[in-house]
């Protein structure tokens, strides 16, 4: 009988991406475990590629695991309300670390300024700042 599919070993070099990878993605629910039917290995369908690939993409763009859950269960694109939500959720949390991002640079350069204007008579800003000295603190309200 002729055995059809991959291994776990091609499957994951296939899908560029290690034999421990796809074993906790099964751990996670995000792959099936095949049958070992009368063989020694189980063999994996060669479209468990594309589903690697996918989840592979959506973490490289920040998704958790339970998002990428989410939306591999919605994956056949026609519950489009559900899979927008799943995204916007994910795009609002970027949103919200560049703005903490963005508060994060502005106190910085402004204790940057600080400690160099300052000058060498008086101790840099930066280190009371950073201790909770709220006089010297002021600058990043």
């Amino acid at each position: 009988m002729k055995e059809s599919g991959l291994t776990i070993g091609r499957l994951a070099r296939a899908a560029d991406v290690g034999i421990e990878t796809i074993r906790y993605y099964q751990r996670r629910n995000l792959l099936p475990i095949p049958d070992s039917q009368e063989t020694t290995f189980r063999h994996y369908p060669l479209g468990l590629v594309d589903r690697i690939r996918f989840i592979k993409r959506a973490q490289d763009l920040g998704f958790s695991l339970e998002e990428i859950s989410a939306l591999l269960r919605l994956e056949d694109g026609l519950d489009r309300k559900s899979i927008r939500k799943v995204v916007n959720d994910r795009l609002d949390q970027i949103r919200s670390k560049i703005a903490d991002l963005q508060r994060m640079e502005t106190v910085l350069a402004h204790l940057i300024h600080e400690c160099e204007a300052t000058g060498r008579a008086k101790s840099c800003p930066i280190i009371a700042a950073l201790a909770g000295d709220q006089a010297e603190a002021s600058c990043h309200a």
